[in-house]
């Protein structure tokens, strides 16, 4: 009988041991995928930006401001078919198209909730983000994308109860206070010249937060049943499909010059060299950001990829060649300090990312 009850104490310590390294090698994936999301994230703002800068959207009157919001729906519809051309060469190598279909076609269960995810991300987030550039700054467009985390981690707990501990909410709030801290002093500092329609673009600061928050909460419902690079795959065709068949045509019929817009976008080298750029940050920087979702939760995941701040502000001082002032390492610091303070989170402690409440899978 003894020996009985020892093979079963070493069963059980043995369980407990594979179960305690599966989590280990689980917090670290996901804590590297919400790494690449930020760096790639953050790199997105220098084409992103540029874009403004080349034709056919440097010659669209600062105080124009229907076509210029006609060129935030080309932009953010171009940028879109683009990622979607990325992801479906990503999935191609992985061997993946094939289950990219079988979700997609299963809306009522899984696919429904990348298409909600989709008009979260593409129509407000990614629009958004793009007019806060064109009408406020590219500083102003970041320091509002930063408080996702917040929508995205308060969402997830209301929707599904996903639990945020101690160690995840001191570290979601240090990485906030380091963005603020690194584009804060930069908020008012800048002039683009269309401060007529600065709404728009203190609009577009919004949904871009709201919309990524609630996008990472949506997605992470899908992420139960189904395979991250197949689900990004889905969100974008989604998008595509919004703009293409249901936004722009809609846009075209009040006189707005919406295919010419696309047309000149197709056909000018140096626009479509920013779009090219700016989509193979965003095509990876997506398929990180939703691996990270099932493998650490959606505060968490958001959380670390609030560290495209720090990213950002370095890729733009490689290409301006100017050395960030004091309170960017001020906030380095405290968005570093922030994401090592989460990384400290035992490993147990993302094992079970919902309480026991929370409803089960993406039904």
């Amino acid at each position: 009988m003894s020996k009985v009850t020892s093979i079963q104490t070493d069963q059980s310590a043995a369980l407990a041991d594979a179960l305690y390294r599966h989590a280990a090698r689980s917090k670290r994936w996901g804590f590297i995928f919400a790494l690449w999301t930020a760096v790639l994230w953050g790199a997105w703002y220098v084409p992103g930006t540029a874009l403004w800068y080349e034709f056919p959207y440097s010659a669209i009157p600062a105080d124009d401001r229907a076509l210029r919001l006609t060129a935030v729906a080309v932009m953010t519809f171009v940028h879109a078919v683009a990622v979607f051309l990325f992801l479906l060469v990503w999935n191609g190598v992985l061997g993946k198209v094939s289950d990219f279909g079988r979700t997609f076609v299963r809306f009522r269960r899984i696919s429904k909730w990348y298409a909600l995810a989709s008009i979260c991300g593409g129509p407000i987030a990614i629009f958004g983000s793009y007019m806060a550039m064109g009408f406020v700054g590219p500083v102003f467009a970041a320091v509002t994308s930063l408080f996702y985390p917040v929508f995205g981690a308060v969402i997830a707990r209301l929707w599904y109860h996903e639990k945020i501990t101690t160690y995840a909410a001191i570290g979601m709030s240090l990485i906030i206070l380091g963005g603020v801290a690194i584009y804060g002093p930069e908020l008012f500092g800048q002039d683009t010249g269309v401060k007529e329609h600065a709404w728009l673009g203190y609009l577009g600061g919004l949904m871009s937060a709201v919309g990524w928050g609630a996008e990472g909460a949506v997605a992470a419902r899908a992420m139960d049943v189904s395979d991250p690079d197949t689900g990004i795959q889905c969100r974008f065709t989604f998008e595509i499909m919004f703009w293409g068949l249901l936004i722009l045509p809609v846009l075209s019929f009040t006189g707005l010059p919406v295919f010419r817009l696309i047309s000149d976008t197709l056909a000018d080298g140096r626009a479509m060299l920013w779009i090219v750029l700016a989509s193979v940050c965003h095509a990876f920087c997506y398929t990180s950001f939703y691996k990270s979702f099932g493998l650490i939760g959606v505060g968490r995941g958001e959380a670390i990829g609030n560290l495209y701040a720090v990213f950002a502000l370095l890729f733009i001082a490689a290409f301006t060649l100017e050395f960030p002032p004091v309170y960017f390492i001020i906030g380095l610091v405290l968005a570093v300090g922030g994401s090592f303070v989460m990384f400290r989170e035992p490993a147990d402690a993302i094992t079970t990312l919902r309480d026991a409440q929370s409803e089960g899978g993406a039904a």
